[in-house]
């Protein structure tokens, strides 16, 4: 297994319309082989398809056009219209592949494309909930959390009786937010919901090769009891002796080894969910101290334990958050994917970010504007994915420095980020001055044993710096960099 690999989101419901014809829209047989050629060029090794499962459409109507969505709808995409709306790819009826893309088989063929190119696909396991008209309703209705008709009269936003049902439902949601009304809540602290949704996972390994898990602290014990605890307590439900992940993760690896659980996690409960069995977690904390460019906290997180850091994903974006373009600039954008894209961990990057896009599209759009290329962020992307993919980066021991003033009343060298990555005689250090002023320090390297003079290949540059051995184990080596620029040196 790649110790620090690199997955790629698709936005698949707005994506696959770029390979529509005039005669046809279309699915999951009409992608071309080279397209997957070229992401495994780029060094991609997991390929996470967002939103391919079934939906219901009449949540469309009931759900989607609230004031707020419309005008997150009109903020991303100008001129959309009626038919542009599809409703949101997490409010799932079944586990079955959405039809206007194709079907289980279909989705084996893709799966089988990418695993000969010794790359893995990721679906979505949505935990928290299913669409408000899920079939499932009629099917199984102990999945669902149900109470009585006082807190469906006292709170009709969270609460609802589907059509031609006597029931009261919960409503999916997080503790902090209003509950999303277009899904229904899955009950955690009942044994019968529990045992569904692991046969649900143990489904899913024969179709992928991981599931990025949404919400996925929502399920553990002590989040969903302060989020449901009223309606837990008037219905006898007492806290359950396991967490659902510990034991759901276990089952599941025993039927299939290799499954890779990726959880996406807030709240400072990723240590928990790594704990409990997940591959790898999110890292939305580096997100946002890069987007504050406070470098010392940078830093300080980065300092974390090794075997945490290992399993947290790094991203500069993805569909729920702001395009990197737009947030960070150009200039710090580049600086930003140099950082998250060489510290240990899983590296993470959204179909649209190495072209330099900038709207950040509701799920609920099954249409994008046209936006134009970013010429200097493609051509940096080309250059950084192709340094990045090779073994060092991928299996390799990566580690921090700690630069040291080049000069007395110099305070810049708190600007600069170093690490080093080691894999069998190979070395790289990354430099990175993530600040808007030229910035300098000392690096101090070990460079014991090499000859007087050696070599430095700034991969990025294309420059070579010759240097004393001596002078830099000694004294270190003098970097200057201007504002976000950085280095990736081979020596």
């Amino acid at each position: 297994m790649i110790n620090n690999p690199n997955i790629y989101e698709i936005n698949t419901r707005v994506w696959i319309r770029q390979f529509d014809t005039l005669d046809k829209q279309a699915s999951f047989d009409d992608i071309p082989a080279a397209y997957w050629d070229d992401l495994k060029n780029k060094g991609i090794d997991y390929v996470w398809l967002m939103g391919i499962w079934k939906t219901v459409e009449s949540t469309v109507d009931k759900y989607c056009f609230e004031e707020g969505l419309i005008n997150e709808y009109s903020k991303a995409l100008k001129d959309w219209k009626r038919e542009d709306v599809i409703g949101s790819p997490y409010s799932i009826d079944l586990y079955d592949v959405n039809p206007k893309l194709g079907n289980l088989k279909s989705l084996h063929k893709i799966r089988t494309e990418l695993n000969k190119r010794k790359m893995k696909l990721i679906l979505d396991f949505v935990p928290n909930h299913f669409s408000a008209h899920s079939s499932l309703i009629k099917q199984n209705v102990s999945l669902f959390l149900s109470t009585n008709e006082k807190y469906f009269k006292e709170d009709p936003h969270t609460f609802f009786k589907p059509e031609n049902e006597n029931i009261v439902f919960a409503h999916g949601r997080d503790p902090f937010y209003p509950a999303w009304q277009d899904t229904i809540q899955v009950n955690y602290f009942s044994v019968k919901a529990r045992e569904f949704m692991i046969k649900t996972l143990i489904n899913l390994t024969k179709f992928c090769d991981g599931v990025r898990c949404d919400m996925a602290m929502l399920a553990l014990n002590n989040v969903f009891k302060n989020t449901w605890g009223g309606v837990l307590a008037n219905n006898g439900y007492e806290t359950p002796k396991d967490e659902f992940w510990k034991l759901a993760i276990e089952i599941v690896k025993n039927t299939c080894s290799n499954f890779l659980f990726i959880a996406e996690a807030y709240w400072d409960l990723e240590y928990e969910l790594q704990q409990q069995g997940f591959d790898f977690t999110y890292d939305k904390k580096l997100t946002d101290r890069l987007k504050i460019s406070y470098v010392p906290e940078i830093k300080d997180h980065l300092q974390a334990h090794k075997d945490y850091q290992r399993k947290l994903i790094r991203f500069l974006e993805n569909h729920d958050e702001e395009r990197a373009a737009k947030i960070f600039g150009k200039e710090k954008s580049q600086a930003a994917a140099v950082i998250a894209g060489t510290v240990t961990g899983m590296h993470f990057y959204h179909d649209g970010q190495f072209e330099g896009k900038k709207t950040k599209l509701p799920v609920q759009l099954g249409r994008e504007p046209k936006e134009q290329l970013c010429v200097s962020l493609k051509t940096f992307y080309e250059k950084f994915l192709d340094i990045t993919n090779r073994d060092i980066f991928k299996y390799g021991e990566w580690e921090m420095l700690k630069p040291v003033p080049s000069s007395e009343k110099n305070g810049t060298y708190n600007n600069i980020l170093a690490w080093t990555w080691k894999y069998l005689n190979e070395k790289r250090l990354v430099v990175i001055n993530y600040a808007d002023t030229v910035s300098t320090c000392w690096l101090k390297l070990d460079v014991r044993g090499y000859p007087e003079e050696f070599a430095l290949i700034d991969l990025l540059s294309d420059k070579v710096y010759n240097r004393s051995a001596e002078e830099v184990h000694t004294i270190g080596l003098y970097i200057e960099l201007r504002n976000y620029n950085c280095h990736i040196f081979a020596y």
